[in-house]
């Protein structure tokens, strides 16, 4: 709301609902509410529209930035649940990130802390595997660009090796050596 009332989103460049925001969920408080209501530049849609993998890719330069609780050194995202315990729901994430590698010019993204916890409880969230139970949101297939503090790696069209690789890279340094004997004892890299 604020950003479209000062002129920083314009919707103009969409080739698709062009100068419209296109939407299935608005949250927030009664100003946002009164704000939407009626509006002409918001389209409430199903998420059969929303979501759908050809309707998001017809927009050129899409940007979908995702996030994740943990990456395995494959590539594997996990963003619903902690192990076997479920956390939420995968929503749109593999949509968009399909929609998005899809797009002229698009760039799919998984954006997360390299860690969580704090002190002694830190862990790293990228990880040798993924816990027992994890869901895999979004497979290794599909990822392109992670990113986390410590830079982005480029997973597209690289094998496991080069993968393992790229992680360990923007991994916190505090877990990298494990990370790289895990990724060795497993054949990922020499």
């Amino acid at each position: 709301m604020k950003l479209t009332n000062q002129g920083v989103i314009t919707n103009k460049f969409k080739t698709l609902n062009k100068g419209k925001i296109v939407t299935g969920i608005i949250m927030g408080t009664k100003k946002l509410y009164d704000w939407a209501n009626q509006n002409p530049m918001i389209e409430m849609r199903p998420s059969d529209y929303t979501n759908d993998v050809f309707n998001i890719s017809r927009n050129d330069n899409v940007i979908a930035i995702n996030t994740a609780l943990s990456i395995d050194l494959k590539g594997q995202v996990c963003a619903d649940s902690i192990g076997k315990i479920f956390y939420s729901g995968i929503g749109g994430q593999v949509d968009f990130i399909r929609g998005a590698s899809k797009s002229k010019g698009g760039k799919p993204i998984i954006a997360l802390p390299s860690t969580a916890g704090k002190g002694k409880n830190t862990i790293s969230r990228i990880v040798p595997f993924l816990s027992k139970g994890s869901g895999v949101v979004t497979s290794e297939g599909d990822v392109h660009y992670v990113i986390t503090e410590y830079g982005i790696a480029n997973l597209q069209y690289k094998g496991v090796g080069e993968r393992a690789q790229q992680l360990i890279k923007i991994s916190h340094p505090q877990f990298r050596d494990e990370l790289k004997q895990y990724a060795k004892k497993s054949g990922f890299i020499i």
